[in-house]
Order: C-alpha cells, then sequence, then structure tokens
C-alpha cells in the first residue's frame, strides 16, 4: 500500500458512463485474473499487521521487514512479549517506523484486552485499533472477510480521476462513487485490479497507456498509445 492522497489528479474528459465503468473493469479483469494483495501474511493477524506498516511504505518494503518480525511475534500475544523496542529493531528500514512500532505493539494489546486475540469483522472495531483507519479496515475487511469494500490508496484515486472512473476530491469521494458505480459481483476483486493497474500501468508521473488494456472506456485526455 501507499500513502493516501492529498490533492486529486487531473485528466479526464467526463466521468464514465456506467456501461463504460463496467467494461473498464472487466478489461482490468481480463488483463489480471488472478490479482491478489502483495503483502505477505498468513492469517488475518499478520494481514491487519502488514497493512498497518504499508502506510507511506512500499509492499515489497513490507515484505521485507514482516519475514523476521512474523518469525518472532506470529500473533497478538507474541506481539506484546516482544516489545515496541524490538518490534521497532524489525521494521525501521520502513516510513514512519517509530510510531508504527508503537501502534502494532498497542493493537495488538487490544485485540487481546477487548477481542480474545482475533480480529474483528467489524469495520468500527478494527478502526478503533491504534493505527488503523477506514482504508486498513477496508483492505482487512475485503482480504480477510470477503466483503465488497474499497481502500482507496494513491493509486486508486489517481485512476478515479485520471480515468473518469470515479472523480473526487477526497479518497472518501471516490471511494463512494466506486461502490456506486462499480457492478456489485466485481467491486471485491475491482480492489486488486485497480490497485495493480495503477501501480504497474496507470502510473503517476507517466502512465504507459501503449500498455493499457482499457484504454477505450478511459476518458483520460492525453493518452499516449505509441511506446516512446
Amino acid at each position: 500500500m501507499t500513502r493516501t492522497p492529498t490533492t486529486r489528479p487531473a485528466g479526464a474528459r467526463r466521468r464514465m458512463t456506467l456501461k463504460e465503468v463496467e467494461r473498464f473493469i472487466t478489461l482490468l479483469a481480463a488483463a489480471h485474473p488472478n490479482a491478489e494483495s502483495e503483502l505477505d501474511f498468513v492469517d488475518d493477524y499478520t494481514l491487519l499487521v502488514a497493512v498497518a506498516l504499508s502506510a507511506q511504505a512500499t509492499d515489497v518494503s513490507v515484505n521485507r521487514v514482516t519475514k523476521g518480525l512474523f518469525r518472532d511475534a506470529p500473533n497478538p500475544a507474541a506481539m506484546v512479549a516482544l516489545g515496541e523496542e524490538a518490534v521497532g529493531e524489525h521494521i525501521r528500514s520502513i516510513g514512519l517506523w517509530r510510531t508504527k512500532a508503537r501502534n502494532v505493539v498497542a493493537l495488538s494489546q487490544a485485540l487481546l484486552d477487548q477481542h480474545d486475540g482475533q480480529v474483528p469483522h467489524d469495520r468500527a472495531a478494527l478502526e478503533a485499533l491504534p493505527g488503523v483507519g477506514r482504508k486498513t479496515a477496508n483492505v482487512v475487511m475485503n482480504v480477510a472477510f470477503g466483503d465488497s469494500t474499497m481502500a482507496v490508496d494513491t493509486h486508486i484515486f489517481r485512476i478515479g480521476n485520471r480515468t473518469g472512473l470515479a472523480p473526487g476530491k477526497t479518497t472518501r469521494a471516490v471511494e463512494d462513487q466506486l461502490v456506486a458505480r462499480i457492478p456489485a459481483p466485481m467491486l471485491r476483486p475491482a480492489h486488486h485490479w485497480l490497485i495493480l493497474h495503477g501501480r504497474y500501468v496507470c502510473k503517476a508521473r507517466r502512465p504507459d497507456c501503449w500498455r493499457c488494456p482499457a484504454t477505450e472506456p478511459c476518458q483520460y485526455t492525453a493518452k499516449v498509445l505509441i511506446a516512446p
């Protein structure tokens, strides 16, 4: 995962029609038929921790540090026993590691105190955990529990605005539009299709439009369809 965006990218000619939205998502699905989270985890708890650590960090960097962290602390009780200082030693190569170490230990203690050590299948309970916001809760609900949620990171925010899929000035506005406009049976996996598309094709500085499978419904005004 990446940081939450704060400015709205420009570029769409207009908002896609619902028919174009379905076509766009269908084309992404064909390009990424086996899309899934690129974070390494073994259960709901390690997923929660990995997603919490991924704020303002790449999945690759998070996977590098969680290999040893999850070996030493595979569950909430072990994480609390490991302690903030030792957790920090494991994750100090990623951004905001001091705050993240404190939050990981605190959320692990909260899981023990309030949820019998289990990750709750409840948005309000997830967002009440230290270091867990709406985006992290959406990822956990989508990946761990199979809910049709849409976690809007910087990639999905960019795609929503650049392509006309779901224009919005805030991540919540884009999220609400995506949930309303993507056909319900496609919503849960669309989270992964859109992240991968933004990460590897519809990139921030210059999208690789010549590699995009969904140029037809896309409303981006500056498409370059020939590789430079």
